[in-house]
């Protein structure tokens, strides 16, 4: 420390000792200010209730209205509940709070100065916060204290229920809105399935397998209708060279039998027979002539000749006869022919079924080759169609999922054992008021009085011009001081300052002892409370 620093802290010390009365009679009238202060303010009472978290040990899943709320944040949600005008004011009306401020302030005030003495504050280490209200009445403090943390679990499970009815009912319309979209996709992703069934991407393989059968099988049948074919040109030449070989006998017999006729051979022949004999030969001229032909004419008046000969008239029914015989295929009283003429109706019949099968096969094979053809287009407009489904059934399963979880967390939290808060430690009844601190008024006041104090007397010193000490007539007159005489005192000076030392010392030990006095009589009334 140099010259001038330590010239500097005497200059201080100096003062303080100079002005020490007056330093001494400012910290007196701080410690008497202060007791007063102490003795005249209002006690004010504190009670405070601990409070815990218990988190629920039943977790349906991530739906849980805490899973993520932070302790604090819900006691901050918690606190605007607690602390609403709505249930303040009837604290206020069922405990009679406040009387004096209720008939000179309006309502509003008065609750909002219930809200400033409550104080709620969530603890730095684990799950636990504190409910603290201050008031003059020590009861009322207790009750007001319990009743706010009672209100405090009670809003929080209202809080959690309602939260959790709300998460239900959301999750449960999602679902149903998803659910209607999913449907509809559903019907439509179903008509389209039926509507195309056979053109879809996953039938074309059985398709093409079909498809190849039915050409493999149309193609047997062609061959079939091929080899068919070729028998009845063999049964044709075979039908015509037998006609050809009955064409010539008939002719034969014919002649002959027309030679006779015509000669009027009827040695041993009854009537009978020759009526017979003429019908036959008129037979076998239709076979080669028409009605018109002259010979057929002639042949036919002598057949109605015999008969009127005969007594025999011919009814209706004969004539039909005879125009059946005349339409009769004499060619099929031969067996050959006959056999012929049979297997040639059986092959026409094959060949007509399997004419009939070939046309049924090439619809299929058109049918089949169409969707065969069409299946590219539906597998793109499906994919058009599906793009969306599997998002939405994945969005539904997860809704179905969350509806199933909030559900669960509605009956925990109904039946009331979801996480929820517990008292652990009750307001109790204080037994010294919070307010006034009798330590930190007192120190408060000192120190007031104290800067005070040295305040004025710097402040004093400074503002004198007159000189102090030797250093002071140095700076001023900037010349050295050879020497300097302390001031003598008198013998009645030295006398008056003495008297006016003791008093001093008297008067401040009587203030001291008066303030003692003051202390120890508030003390013992309870007025102070240490």
């Amino acid at each position: 420390m140099d010259l001038k620093q330590s010239l500097q802290v005497r200059l201080y010390i100096d003062i303080v000792l100079r002005k020490k009365v007056f330093i001494i009679a400012c910290l007196l009238l701080g410690i008497a200010i202060g007791l007063g202060v102490t003795v005249k303010t209002p006690r004010q009472y504190r009670a405070t209730a601990l409070l815990s978290y218990q988190r629920q040990k039943i977790n349906p899943g991530k739906m849980a209205p805490d899973v993520s709320e932070k302790i604090s944040e819900m006691v901050s949600t918690l606190t605007q509940l607690v602390t609403s005008r709505t249930d303040l004011e009837k604290m206020i009306k069922d405990f009679g709070l406040y009387k004096g401020a209720r008939q000179k302030l309006p309502m509003e005030d008065v609750v909002d100065m219930m809200r400033n003495n409550i104080s709620i504050r969530p603890s730095s280490r684990g799950d636990t916060f504190t409910i603290s209200f201050t008031g003059g009445v020590p009861n009322q403090v207790v009750k007001v204290t319990n009743s706010l943390a009672a209100k405090f679990i009670e809003e929080n499970l209202k809080y959690r229920e309602d939260r959790a009815t709300e998460t239900s009912s959301y999750a449960k319309n999602e679902m149903q809105m998803a659910k209607a979209v999913l449907d509809k996709k559903e019907a439509a992703m179903r008509d389209y399935k039926l509507k195309y069934y056979n053109e879809m991407p996953e039938q074309r393989q059985a398709n093409l397998s079909r498809l190849n059968s039915l050409q493999e099988q149309n193609q047997g049948v062609q061959v079939n209708i091929q080899d068919l074919e070729r028998t009845r040109v063999m049964l044709q030449q075979q039908i015509t060279e037998r006609k050809n070989v009955l064409t010539s006998e008939l002719s034969s017999i014919n002649e002959q039998k027309n030679e006779e006729v015509a000669k009027g051979q009827t040695v041993n022949e009854s009537p009978a027979q020759r009526l017979e004999r003429l019908k036959r030969f008129y037979n076998s001229l239709l076979l080669r002539y028409t009605d018109k032909h002259p010979e057929v004419i002639r042949i036919h008046r002598m057949i109605e000749k015999l008969e009127k000969e005969m007594g025999g008239q011919q009814t209706n029914t004969d004539k039909t006869n005879l125009s059946k015989d005349r339409n009769k295929n004499h060619f099929e009283t031969d067996p050959l022919m006959a056999n012929l003429l049979l297997q040639m109706r059986k092959l026409d019949v094959n060949v007509n079924n399997l004419n009939r099968e070939k046309d049924h096969l090439n619809d299929l094979i058109k049918k089949y080759e169409e969707w065969v053809t069409n299946t590219p287009k539906r597998e793109a407009e499906w994919a058009s169609i599906t793009r969306e489904y599997g998002e939405l059934k994945k969005h539904f399963n997860s809704l179905v999922a969350r509806d199933l979880q909030a559900q669960s967390v509605l009956h925990i939290e109904q039946k009331q054992k979801g996480s929820q808060f517990r008292i652990e430690d009750p307001a109790r009844l204080p037994e010294k008021p919070y307010s006034p601190n009798f330590y930190k008024i007192m120190g408060m006041s000192i120190a007031i009085s104290l800067v005070l104090g040295c305040g004025i007397a710097l402040t004093e010193t400074l503002l004198d011009s007159s000189f102090k000490d030797v250093t002071d007539v140095e700076t001023y007159l900037n010349l050295p001081v050879v020497c300097s005489i302390p001031y003598i005192y008198t013998e009645k000076e030295s006398i008056r300052g003495k008297v006016a030392s003791i008093a001093q010392v008297i008067v401040f030990v009587v203030s001291l002892l008066l303030l003692s006095g003051a202390f120890l009589y508030f003390l013992k009334l309870g007025r102070i409370i240490l």
